[in-house]
């Protein structure tokens, strides 16, 4: 059956935090599942509103239905607790969207889901297909499978990649805090809450303060990180407590809460969206200057002769970042040459690359058709 969608609705990814979704050491907080997920269901229903939800909360489901008292640190005991905390977790979110006559599909990623195009277009077409016809997909890490080299790390990441993935008009972080605060809240009681922001103002992220939950992965950090990715596809990010009264059709209504972080860039077209967000970096090439200022317009391609250094072991096709002298992130491209190919033409014109190799991929070693500005 073909989705009908409605070009007019707007597309929402809400994460849910483990703080907020579970009770403590008694597992899931069910009554408050409950009352997000009537507001799910009148946004759904009422207010045309395509609507992802990432959620944690199988971890900790676990720890409880195990009766573990505390998070352990080795990989394969999380994945266990992932594995039966899961199962609670989406049968909760059944239940309770089926009382409102909202079904629900359920979704596990890994990394590398989103960093083989392949699979980044299948995935983006299935959540497509289900939000239009009006299902509502529960998201969460594929903790049970995956490892400390391809863990997202966090769902607030996540969560910001799945909005890439949308193209979502909003990514709602719904936290056990009133939002962004200019200090610590939990140490000074003269912490200010900031209501609007840019993502990529560097002074936020020194406002940020550690996770303050034992059940959790992330903290204000990883929000604001999440909510600088969100910014490339052009999607505001509004931290919000999960406490307040019927907080998301109050945000849908426009109110005021939490803080709101606007992106004040481009979005990116959907290919360099993909390499920015999803595929992993290999490799760094550092550039002089004057490569540096010609690549941050994004018109400009990589020249071998801009390079001054490389490292680490990386191959043609690739993802590499592209800094400069003093490490700050200018670009990010697919390479045409390999590292040790680089390090032999650094700092050359393109027209003696034959002599340094023996062969000619490209002129250049980053095109501009495959490289984005950071």
């Amino acid at each position: 059956m073909k989705a009908e969608r409605s070009p007019a609705a707007e597309k929402w990814v809400v994460k849910i935090g483990s703080a907020l979704i579970t009770d403590g050491a008694e597992g899931l907080n069910r009554p408050r599942i409950a009352d997000w997920c009537r507001q799910f269901a009148v946004l759904i229903q009422h207010k045309n509103v395509e609507l992802v939800l990432v959620s944690s909360g199988s971890i900790a489901e676990g720890l409880h239905r195990l009766g573990w008292s505390k998070r352990p640190t080795e990989i394969h005991q999380l994945q266990a607790a992932a594995a039966v905390g899961q199962m609670g977790l989406v049968q909760t979110y059944e239940s309770e969207l089926s009382q409102h006559g909202v079904r629900t599909a359920q979704i596990l990623l890994t990394h590398e889901d989103l960093s083989n195009r392949t699979r980044y277009l299948n995935a983006r077409s299935t959540l497509g297909a289900l939000v239009g016809l009006n299902v509502m997909p529960v998201i969460n890490e594929n903790d049970t499978v995956t490892t400390d080299e391809i863990r997202f790390g966090d769902n607030d990441n996540l969560a910001a990649l799945v909005a890439n993935l949308m193209q979502a008009d909003k990514l709602v972080i719904l936290t056990d805090q009133r939002g962004l605060f200019d200090s610590d809240p939990r140490t000074n009681p003269h912490a200010e809450l900031l209501t609007h922001a840019n993502p990529d103002n560097p002074e936020l992220l020194k406002m940020a303060g550690p996770s303050g939950s034992a059940v959790g992965s992330g903290g204000m950090t990883t929000k604001i990180l999440a909510a600088q990715r969100a910014a490339r596809a052009g999607t505001k990010t509004i931290i919000a407590s999960g406490r307040e009264d019927n907080v998301l059709l109050r945000l849908f209504a426009r109110e005021s809460i939490g803080t709101t972080l606007t992106p004040q860039q481009t979005p990116l077209d959907a290919r360099k969206r993909w390499m920015a967000n999803q595929l992993k970096v290999k490799g760094t090439i550092t550039i002089d200057t004057g490569a540096s200022a010609k690549l941050l317009d994004g018109t400009t391609s990589l020249l071998a002769i801009g390079i001054t250094a490389v490292s680490g072991e990386f191959y043609r096709g690739q993802l590499v970042s592209c800094v400069s002298a003093d490490g700050t992130e200018i670009a990010r491209g697919l390479v045409n040459y390999s590292a040790g190919e680089i390090i032999k033409i650094a700092g050359s014109h393109s027209t003696e690359i034959e002599h340094r190799l023996g062969f000619v991929r490209e002129p250049e070693v980053i095109n501009r058709d495959v490289m984005v500005s950071m």
